[in-house]
């Protein structure tokens, strides 16, 4: 029993030596750890490479404490782990790159060049925005105002005559020359779309002599302007009632040909416009909203109901094709074409 107890003493003696030797240890190498920690402080200070070398040492450390790893493992990690919270803690890496901010002057030089580059660049480009913007709307205005005054008539003449006043019907062929619905349904023509076809259906009709050409209104709020029309350009006219089949049937006695008509409203005039395509001629159609355009070799848009539209339409088609041709006429001035009363039958009044 003695021996016993003897020898339990004796394994107690030897494991308190051994835990001694081991706080022993520990204390020696974080004495050694951190007098080389200073060293390296005091080396940041006086080299540019002192992020470098204090790794290094790091890594030594790291490398030393593995080998010397004791048998106590746990005690050992647990010991390393507190270590490294502490390291986190005391921000050791964010002291050393704020302290490289302030020992390397190339550095911070260099941030506050670039910074004044980029706010350089940034006043640049805010006034570049800002005359583009302007130049922008001014170009904007000035397109407005060379369209105005390369129109036929001046645009406040086309609104007073009501041209642009479409029908609630929409037909696919004159969507893309609708600028949009007024509250009552109505579609409006784009204006500029108006001014636009007109020129192009002028330039289309002053290829043909008048002997070659013939319009068709058969809509009494045409009729006043489009004899007017035939009158001072020689162009012959159909008012009221179209002889059907005089383009295609030869035994007619006032058979005849021709290269173009002009239709007021492919709805009305459906008659000549078909016996001109069977004939394989051309059209030049006036088309509402509520007009299909197919058929046509040229159109004209806006309002062929209304008499003040019809007016104007064949105002500008007789001074135009009049010029043209070298035609001399005394043509009246557009507050005739307009007119609604019977009065202004007679050409001058």
């Amino acid at each position: 029993m003695v021996n016993i107890i003897e020898e339990i003493e004796e394994n107690i003696g030897a494991a308190e030596k051994a835990i001694g030797d081991i706080i022993e240890k520990k204390e020696k190498k974080s004495s050694k750890k951190k007098d080389i920690k200073e060293i390296s402080k005091k080396k940041i200070e006086e080299t540019p490479e002192s992020e470098e070398i204090e790794e290094e040492i790091d890594k030594a450390d790291e490398d030393k404490d593995i080998e010397e790893k004791p048998e106590n493992e746990e005690v050992e990690e647990k010991e390393t782990e507190e270590e490294e919270e502490s390291d986190e803690l005391s921000g050791e890496e964010l002291e050393r790159e704020a302290e490289a901010e302030s020992v390397d002057p190339e550095k911070e030089k260099s941030l506050l060049k670039k910074k004044k580059e980029l706010l350089e660049k940034a006043e640049k480009l805010r006034e570049k925005v800002s005359i583009e913007r302007v130049s922008t709307e001014e170009l904007k205005e000035k397109i407005k105002a060379k369209k105005r005054t390369d129109m036929l008539i001046p645009l406040e003449e086309y609104v007073k005559s009501g041209i642009y006043i479409g029908t609630k019907v929409i037909t696919p062929a004159m969507r893309a020359f609708v600028y949009r619905r007024r509250a009552d349904g109505l579609a409006i023509f784009n204006t500029d779309l108006i001014d636009e076809k007109l020129k192009e259906a002028i330039e289309f009709l002053s290829k043909f002599d008048a002997k070659d050409v013939i319009v068709v209104c058969k809509r009494q709020a045409g009729w006043r302007v489009v004899e007017m029309f035939s009158q001072l350009t020689g162009i012959r006219a159909f008012t009221k009632k179209y002889p059907a089949g005089i383009l295609t049937n030869t035994q007619l006695s006032g058979f005849f040909e021709d290269e173009v008509t002009i239709i007021s409203d492919s709805w009305l005039d459906k008659n000549a416009m078909n016996d001109t395509i069977n004939v394989h001629k051309k059209v030049l159609m006036i088309c509402d909203t509520n007009n299909f355009a197919k058929g046509a070799e040229h159109i004209i848009i806006g309002n062929n109901k209304s008499a003040k539209s019809l007016g104007v339409i064949f105002y500008l088609l007789t001074r135009g094709y009049c010029k043209a041709r070298g035609i001399t006429a005394d043509i009246p001035d557009l507050e005739w074409w307009v007119r609604e009363d019977e009065k202004g039958a007679e050409m001058g009044v």
